[in-house]
């Protein structure tokens, strides 16, 4: 399997992205195409060991910064490395792709070149979070899309829904809305007209969850709009910062406060691993017709490493099929959109 590395994203640079690429084929045991300007990659690849590797190089003469609009990398960047990497999974040349690079201009990219899967509006980015049980939570959007309708949070459940059953095992994944409350009269008239479509869609549906709930583990796909997931991820990549920063603290304050670090040193060790977005490497853009992961911006060489190994596992598996399918089983429910009235239960 070929997988098209966006070597120019990102915040730090190439070095980073390729030190990550390579750990990642080595893991998944698959060649990477890097794509960005080939004197600088060149230059970064000679101090590194290929051995055992296919790695080549696909030039591109353009980059797309991260202040960079959408309509800038759609229009006037026409030899992005970011359009270079969707161009050749769409002629079949890599199977997949990953980039740290400008959100907002890979969904626009990857939707242009790609194109959306027959009967979605709109595709969503889909993260798998740890929870405080042994199961994990499939949370979308978490940033692709910050203004939905109601038709478009169902579509993104039928999606999380097909992806929680092949990334999580799930035979019949439960499935519900992020709102502020349980109760069906709570939530916005977005959330409440979505509501009332996914209780006559053909999965495992269970109403709304609360911001509590997203490590939970009580439902295995938690779905909102773009701005709400992005906001909500953020908010617990900073808390989780903020109890690494307390705890360093606390240990500097005694020698008994290290001592029981000493003893609590694996526990801890497991909790910053199980939490680190690192380990989950990056989220998939369901929705589109191809593979693409991805990752933050600052990410470090192991987030890099994972997001290939994801990227890897779902054109392996062929997820867009499955997700594909249960877009077409849903179609009649949703190819209208639901009366205003419907709002009220």
């Amino acid at each position: 399997m070929r997988i098209a590395v966006d070597a120019m994203g990102g915040d730090y640079g190439p070095g980073i992205l390729i030190e990550g690429a390579l750990a990642g084929a080595r893991d998944a045991g698959c060649h990477i195409v890097l794509v960005g300007d080939k004197d600088s990659l060149a230059a970064e690849l000679s101090g590194k060991d290929i051995s055992g590797l296919t790695v080549e190089i696909q030039h591109a003469s353009e980059n797309i910064e991260m202040t960079d609009l959408p309509a800038v990398a759609l229009r006037r960047k026409k030899d992005s490395s970011l359009r270079v990497c969707f161009e050749l999974i769409k002629r079949g040349e890599a199977q997949a792709m990953v980039s740290a690079g400008n959100s907002g201009a890979i969904m626009a990219v990857g939707v242009m070149v790609l194109k959306r899967m027959k009967g979605l509006e709109r595709p969503a980015l889909a993260l798998v979070l740890p929870t405080v049980s042994t199961k994990r939570t499939v949370f979308l959007d978490v940033g692709a899309n910050v203004d939905c309708k109601p038709v478009q949070l169902a579509q993104f459940a039928l999606m999380g829904s097909a992806y929680a059953k092949i990334m999580l095992g799930e035979n019949e994944p439960k499935v519900a809305l992020l709102s502020n409350g349980q109760e069906e009269t709570k939530g916005n008239e977005i959330t409440r007209l979505a509501h009332n479509l996914l209780k006559r869609a053909a999965i495992n549906y269970q109403g709304y969850v609360e911001g509590r709930d997203l490590y939970s583990g009580v439902v295995d796909v938690i779905v909102c709009d773009g701005f709400v997931g992005n906001v909500a991820l953020k908010v617990s990549e900073g808390m989780v910062d903020v109890m690494r920063t307390i705890m360093q603290g606390a240990l500097k304050q005694s020698f008994l406060a290290r001592l029981g670090y000493l003893l609590m040193g694996k526990p801890l060790g497991e909790f910053r691993t199980k939490f680190d977005y690192d380990e989950y490497g990056g989220a998939p853009l369901l929705g589109i017709n191809g593979a693409a992961v991805i990752s933050h911006g600052g990410a470090s060489p192991r987030a890099i490493k994972n997001a290939i190994k994801l990227a890897h596992r779902f054109a392996g598996e062929k997820v867009n099929e499955h997700l594909a399918q249960a877009l077409a089983e849903n179609s009649e429910l949703l190819s209208f959109n639901v009366p205003r009235q419907a709002g009220a239960s």
